[in-house]
C-alpha cells in the first residue's frame, strides 16, 4: 500500500522535466531566472551521420514563458566565439503566454559557426532581455533525428554518407 504521490516545492512533479535533450533553464538550482522560464532551447543541428558546415548556420529553438508580471522582449542573442546571432526583429513576450521562436518558422539563426558541428555539442547562449537582463545557458545542437526529424533541415548542412552494399562471400565461394 504505497503512495505514488509528491507534495510541497520538492515534489517531483514540482520539477523541471526535459523530455528530451533540449536544455531547460535552471539557474542556482531553480528553474528560471528573473520571471523567465525556458522550457525548451535547442540548436537544430544535422541529421544523424551529417555535420553542419564550417561558417554554416543553424537555427535556434526557444520555447519561452514570462512569468515576470510585465512584458518584457527578448532583444538580442550572443553566442561568444561561436558565430553571429541573426535575431529576425525583437521577439515579444506577453505575461504567461508560451512564445516558441521556432513556428511557423525559425526567428533566430546562429550563422558564421566557426567550426564543424555533428550534434551533441553545446554552446553558450546570451539572450538579452529588455527587463530581465542578460540570462545565459548552454544550449544543446542536437541532431535532426527522433522528435526533431519533422523540423526543416539546417541550411548547409553536408548530407550523412550513402552506405554502399559489399558483396559477401557465399558457401559455394568457400
Amino acid at each position: 500500500m504505497l503512495a505514488g504521490c509528491g507534495a510541497g516545492f520538492d515534489a517531483t512533479t514540482n520539477q523541471p522535466y526535459a523530455p528530451n535533450e533540449a536544455q531547460v533553464l535552471i539557474e542556482k538550482g531553480a528553474y528560471g531566472t528573473r520571471g523567465i522560464h525556458i522550457p525548451q532551447a535547442f540548436i537544430l543541428g544535422p541529421d544523424p551521420g551529417a555535420q553542419l558546415a564550417w561558417r554554416g548556420s543553424a537555427p535556434v529553438y526557444l520555447n519561452i514563458l514570462n512569468k515576470s508580471g510585465a512584458p518584457d522582449t527578448l532583444e538580442k542573442i550572443t553566442a561568444g566565439g561561436m558565430g553571429e546571432v541573426k535575431v529576425t526583429a525583437p521577439i515579444q513576450l506577453p505575461v504567461g503566454q508560451l512564445v516558441n521562436t521556432g513556428k511557423p518558422t525559425p526567428q533566430i539563426m546562429l550563422e558564421s559557426i566557426p567550426k564543424s558541428l555533428r550534434g551533441g555539442e553545446s554552446i553558450k547562449l546570451d539572450l538579452q532581455f529588455a527587463k530581465a537582463g542578460v540570462v545565459s545557458m548552454n544550449v544543446p545542437v542536437v541532431t535532426r533525428s527522433r522528435e526533431f526529424q519533422a523540423y526543416p533541415p539546417a541550411p548547409n548542412a553536408t548530407p550523412a554518407p550513402t552506405p554502399t552494399p559489399t558483396p559477401s562471400a557465399t558457401a559455394e565461394d568457400a
